[in-house]
């Protein structure tokens, strides 16, 4: 029975590095950590794109969407607590816009993986990073005319943050691969009972 049910997930996710009853916690934890590690290093250019295609990569929408809610606060508490972002309003909308255009990036990256064929292959989580990058970035674009920052959406610049996010999913999926053949939380002793 055991089996069954990791096939079954195995099946439908692409990413399962840990068993399914602990991997929202495992993405959560990974994302945030990785979240915060990102928010210290690059401010402004956290891999939100990157972070929207792990987590329906291994968990479904839902969750996904939560978990990625979880990133994102942790990215605007240390912005705002650790990095000091001003606090003014045009600050705090773009904020909650960054987390519209990550929220919006999983659903895209969700219906990708859905609409591709099965398999973990480096190809498919390519195109997704592309159609959840393009997510990101055209739902932050959407904001610009309102909030301003036009300038911020230069090739270079759009380049450069799509470039993070697909080293910082490789990173990811990476880490999930090793937990994966390590083994801490027992799925393989699962699967054989």
């Amino acid at each position: 029975m055991a089996t069954d049910m990791l096939s079954s997930h195995a099946d439908r996710f692409r990413l399962h590095p840990v068993a399914p009853r602990h991997a929202t916690m495992f993405c959560f934890a990974l994302l945030t950590i990785s979240c915060a590690l990102a928010s210290f290093a690059l401010a402004c250019a956290t891999p939100f794109a990157a972070f929207a295609v792990v987590a329906p990569a291994m968990l479904p929408l839902r969750p996904a969407l939560l978990v990625v809610t979880g990133a994102w606060l942790v990215n605007q508490t240390i912005g705002f607590g650790a990095l000091h972002y001003p606090i003014d309003v045009s600050t705090i909308a773009w904020g909650f816009v960054i987390g519209a255009a990550a929220l919006a990036a999983t659903a895209a990256s969700s219906a990708m993986l859905r609409a591709l064929p099965q398999g973990r292959t480096p190809l498919v989580l390519a195109l997704t990073l592309v159609v959840a990058y393009a997510a990101y970035e055209f739902t932050l674009l959407a904001a610009a005319p309102f909030l301003g920052g036009e300038g911020a959406f230069t090739l270079a610049i759009v380049t450069r943050i799509g470039l993070t996010s697909a080293v910082w999913l490789g990173g990811l999926v990476a880490a999930c691969e090793i937990v994966r053949m390590i083994d801490p939380f027992g799925r393989g002793r699962a699967m054989s009972a």
